[in-house]
C-alpha cells in the first residue's frame, strides 16, 4: 500500500525519486508526486494516475533541489485526485504518509477552530497542519516532530520537510514500515530496501514508535517520549536487478517462470537431499510438546496456510486452528501455553496478520513466522523465522510466494511429524524424495502446458462467471485459482468444495457456465467424477485440471482437459499450482487488464 521514498543528496533528486518510486509501483497506486527544498523554498509536482503523468509534468517542469520526498498514494481518504496527491503541503511543510491517521477528524477539527483552512479530503493533511501549528507555536522542526507522533494515532511512515531546513529529513513510523538506507555523503528514506536498492544495501530500520532525523552525514532516532535509541545497521538482501522484468511482458509471468527456482531454494535450506532428511531448525518451537497450532495470515498467504493445515494434521497428527488474519484475533478463541502460532506474509508487513501475531504473543504462544522478506515487522517480532526464498515478488497477484510458502509448510510439516513420531524415517525419505522432484516437475508443466492454457484462456476471457470445485487440496487450490481469476481478470468467480455443489452452487450450471475442477488422480477422485456428471449433465461447460491418470480414467466430455504429470499426493499442490495461475494470468492478458497492479489493490496491505 503507498510509497514512500525520500533523498538527500548532493545533486538535483526529482529524477531520482521517481525513479525510486517505480520501484514501488507493485504496492498499488492511484496518484503520485514529488516535493523539493531548494534555496529554502519548498514546491512540488502531483498527478492522479500512473507515474508517467508525474514525469511529464517534471518535463515541462523540472524541480531543482538536493533534497526532496516522493510518493505514490492508493487512496483511502478522499477521491484519487491530484489535488488529494502527496505530497501535503501547509506553511512551510510538505509530508507524505503510508497509512490511516484513525483521529485525523478530531485533530482537523480541533485546527479548524483554531482557523486552519484544509484543501483536501485526506487525513494525511492534518499532519502538515498539526506540524506547521506546532512550528507557529515556537517549536523547533525536532520539537515539533516529537509532539505530533504524540498525539497523531493510527497506522503510518512519515517523511517531513520544512521550509528553511534544506539539511535535514524526518522520518516516523508506526506500522508501515519505514526503511533508512545509508550513503556516502547521503541519506534515503524508503518504504522497503527495493526502493532503495539503486542507491544502497546499507539498511536501518525504524521500529514502530521511532522518529528519525536524517541528515546528509547523520542519523539520529528517537522514541515517541524523544529518548535517543539505537536500532541496528544490516545489510538489504534485495538485488535490484531481481526487481526488473526481463524479457517477460509482465512482473507477473516472470514470477510464474521463477517457481522452479524459488521451490528449489527453498526446499534445499529446509531439506538435506543427500541424507534425505529435514535440516535440524534451532527454533523455540517444540513441535513435540505442542498440543495444537494456530495459523492466521491474509489472501493468498490464508490459502497457503490451509494446505499447510492439511499437511500437519495428516502428517504430523497436530491438530490446526486456521482463520483469516482480520477474523483470527476477534473470535477470542481459547489459548494454551501448550500450543504454538505460525503466521504468513509476503512482505512481512500485513496488517492484520501483524495484529494477531501480536494478540497470540500477549496470550503466551511461542510465535513464528513465514515470510519472504527477513527484515519485516513480522520477521523482527517473531520468535523463529521460517524463511521463504523466492526472492522479490512484484506483481500483486502471489505466485512465486505461494509456492514458496507451500514449500515451507511441507518441510516443517515433515519436522513436525519426525518430531511427534508419527512420520518414521523411510515415510520422511520418501517425502524428501518426492520434494527433490518437484521444481524439475514444475518447471517441465509451465513449459508443457503454457500453449493449451493459453489457448484455453481465450474461451474464457468470454464469461463473467467462473465456478472452481475441488476436495482436500484441491479444494484450496480451487479458492486460490477463484482468487487469481478475479484479482487480476475481474471476472467473477467462486471456489466450492466439489461435495458442496448440490447445496446451492448446483443452481448456477447452465451452457453459459464454464466450471474448472481440479482433480488429481488421489483419494478425492472417484466423488469428484460424480460431482462432474452433475456439471455436464445440467449442460455445463468443465475445464479439467487433473493428471495423466485421471485423464485415463475419465471418459466424459469436457470443453477441455489440461492433464499433468503423476506425482506423489505430497507434492501435487505444488504442481497443480501452475495451471490455476497460467489460466488466470492468460486471461486477464486477453481482457486488457493491468496484470501486475490491478484496480482497487495493493501489493502490501498495511492497514487494517
Amino acid at each position: 500500500m503507498c510509497g514512500i521514498v525520500a533523498i538527500i543528496g548532493n545533486k538535483p533528486v526529482a529524477t531520482q525519486l521517481v525513479d525510486a518510486l517505480k520501484r514501488l509501483e507493485y504496492r498499488g497506486y492511484d496518484s503520485a508526486g514529488v516535493a523539493t527544498l531548494s534555496g529554502g523554498h519548498l514546491d512540488r509536482r502531483r498527478a492522479a494516475g500512473k507515474l508517467v503523468n508525474l514525469e511529464a509534468q517534471l518535463n515541462e517542469q523540472p524541480l531543482d533541489g538536493t533534497i526532496g520526498i516522493g510518493h505514490t498514494r492508493w487512496a483511502t481518504h478522499g477521491a484519487p485526485t491530484t489535488n488529494n496527491a502527496h505530497p501535503h503541503f501547509c506553511n512551510g511543510v510538505a509530508v507524505v504518509h503510508n497509512g490511516i491517521i484513525e483521529n485525523f477528524s478530531e485533530i482537523r477539527q480541533e485546527l479548524e477552530a483554531r482557523g486552519a483552512e484544509f484543501h483536501t479530503e485526506t487525513d494525511t493533511e492534518v499532519v502538515a497542519q498539526l506540524i506547521a501549528s506546532l512550528l507557529e507555536s515556537g517549536k523547533s522542526p525536532e520539537e515539533a516532530m516529537q509532539a505530533a507522533v504524540k498525539l497523531i494515532h493510527g497506522a503510518y511512515a512519515l517523511c517531513v520537510l520544512v521550509e528553511g531546513h534544506d539539511d535535514m529529513i524526518m522520518g516516523a513510523r508506526n506500522g508501515p514500515p519505514l526503511a533508512i538506507g545509508h550513503g556516502s555523503g547521503e541519506m534515503f528514506l524508503g518504504s522497503d530496501a527495493i526502493a532503495l536498492s539503486p542507491f544502497t544495501d546499507d539498511i536501518t530500520y525504524l521500529e514502530d514508535g521511532d522518529w528519525a532525523v536524517v541528515r546528509k552525514d547523520r542519523l539520529e532516532i528517537f522514541s515517541t517520549d524523544g529518548l535517543p535509541v539505537q536500532r541496528k545497521r544490516s545489510k538489504a538482501s534485495v538485488a535490484y536487478a531481481q526487481v526488473e522484468k526481463g524479457n517477460h511482458r509482465h512482473f507477473m509471468e516472470k514470477e510464474i517462470y521463477e517457481q522452479p527456482e524459488a521451490i528449489s531454494h527453498t526446499f534445499a535450506h529446509y531439506m538435506d537431499f543427500v541424507a534425505k532428511t529435514v535440516r535440524p531448525v534451532a527454533q523455540p518451537i517444540d513441535f513435540a510438546s505442542i498440543d495444537g497450532l494456530k495459523i492466521a495470515a491474509c489472501g493468498t498467504a490464508f490459502l497457503a496456510g490451509h494446505i499447510g493445515k492439511t499437511w500437519f494434521e495428516r502428517y504430523a497428527r497436530l491438530p490446526v486452528e486456521i482463520d483469516i488474519a482480520s477474523e483470527f484475533r476477534y473470535r477470542e478463541m481459547p489459548m494454551t501455553d501448550r500450543e504454538a502460532a505460525l503466521f504468513i506474509s509476503q512482505s512481512g508487513e500485513t496488517a492484520d496478520t501483524l495484529a494477531s501475531l501480536r494478540y497470540c504473543k500477549e496470550n503466551g504462544l511461542k510465535i513464528g513466522a513465514i515470510v519472504n522478506v527477513q527484515e519485516s515487522t513480522i520477521a523482527r517480532e517473531a520468535d523463529v523465522v521460517f524463511p521463504t526464498l523466492a526472492g522479490p515478488e512484484i506483481g500483486v497477484a502471489s505466485t512465486k510466494a505461494f509456492t514458496s510458502q507451500l514449500a515451507v509448510f511441507a518441510s516443517l510439516a515433515i519436522l513436525a511429524g519426525r518430531a511427534r513420531n508419527t512420520l518414521t524415517l523411510e515415510q520422511e525419505s520418501e517425502m524428501i524424495q518426492a520434494a527433490t522432484h518437484a521444481p524439475r516437475i514444475v518447471g517441465s508443466v509451465l513449459h508443457a502446458i503454457q500453449p493449451q492454457l493459453e489457448e484455453l484462456s481465450r474461451e474464457l476471457s468470454k464469461y463473467h462467471n467462473v465456478l472452481y470445485l475441488g476436495r482436500g487440496t484441491s479444494y484450496t487450490l480451487a479458492m486460490e485459482g477463484a482468487l487469481k481469476l478475479k484479482e487480476i481478470s475481474y471476472i467473477h468467480a467462486e471456489a466450492y468444495a466439489a461435495g458442496e455443489l448440490k447445496h446451492g452452487p448446483i443452481a448456477l450450471i447452465d451452457e453459459n457456465m464454464p466450471v474448472i475442477v481440479i482433480a488429481p488422480h488421489d483419494r478425492h477422485f472417484d466423488k469428484t467424477m460424480s460431482n462432474m456428471q452433475e456439471v455436464a449433465a445440467r449442460g455445463g461447460k468443465i475445464i479439467f485440471i487433473t493428471d495423466e491418470a485421471g485423464a485415463a480414467a475419465s471418459s466424459m466430455k469436457t470443453l477441455s482437459t489440461v492433464a499433468l504429470p503423476n506425482v506423489d499426493e505430497f507434492i501435487a499442490p505444488l504442481v497443480f499450482s501452475i495451471p490455476v495461475q497460467l489460466l488466470a494470468y492468460h486471461t486477464a492478458v486477453f481482457m486488457g487488464t493491468d496484470v501486475d497492479q490491478p484496480r482497487n489493490l495493493a501489493k502490501s496491505v498495511t492497514v487494517e
